[in-house]
């Protein structure tokens, strides 16, 4: 895919706007993961696509062809979403009391669905991993994101924030340990 990445690239530049579609087609469900998981939330990370490819297709004479062009694009679009999460008014954050009713939304089903008390469990999980998730900085967020949810390694990590693979470490490490005091009443004791 590289090469033919490389070859799309230049037929862009060399005119063929219709060909960077078929570079959005190919990563556009990357981009979207990661924006979903730093965002935490499907209309921002849509938001996030477009911003990425949009800031992507301006700056495309800016690529240069040592880097994939997946790599290129999931750089913009972790900034894109670290930049969407900045936007956001911090009067806008759900507190515990706004979220729905967990059992409210449960679904009951009939035989071997679970029942409503594991529903309601599970919502309760949800809304506190929520909220964990909420306490860390965009950063930390972002940083955890691609480490534990993408499997990215440092050094990706570092060069999608733009900072040194030691400033990387250190954020995914601030985001795990404040995740661990957060969630540490769901340990269960066995």
């Amino acid at each position: 895919m590289g090469k033919s990445d490389h070859a799309t690239v230049q037929a862009v530049l060399a005119g063929n706007k219709e060909a960077y579609g078929k570079l959005v087609a190919l990563y556009s469900r990357t981009v979207f993961a990661v924006a979903y998981h730093i965002t935490g939330n499907e209309a921002d990370a849509e938001e996030v696509v477009q911003d990425a490819f949009l800031r992507g297709y301006r700056k495309l004479d800016s690529f240069e062809s040592r880097a994939s062009f997946g790599t290129w694009i999931y750089r913009i679009a972790v900034r894109c979403a670290l930049d969407r999460i900045a936007l956001r008014r911090p009067d806008a954050a759900v507190r515990i009391d706004d979220r729905p009713d967990p059992e409210s939304q449960a679904v009951q089903l009939a035989d071997g669905a679970p029942d409503p008390e594991r529903h309601l469990l599970s919502g309760e999980i949800g809304a506190l991993r929520e909220l964990a998730m909420d306490s860390l900085t965009p950063v930390e967020r972002a940083a955890f994101t691609l480490r534990h949810m993408e499997g990215r390694g440092i050094g990706e990590i570092a060069a999608a924030l733009g900072v040194a693979p030691n400033a990387a470490k250190q954020a995914v490490w601030r985001a795990v340990h404040k995740l661990r005091q957060r969630l540490a009443a769901l340990r269960v004791n066995t």
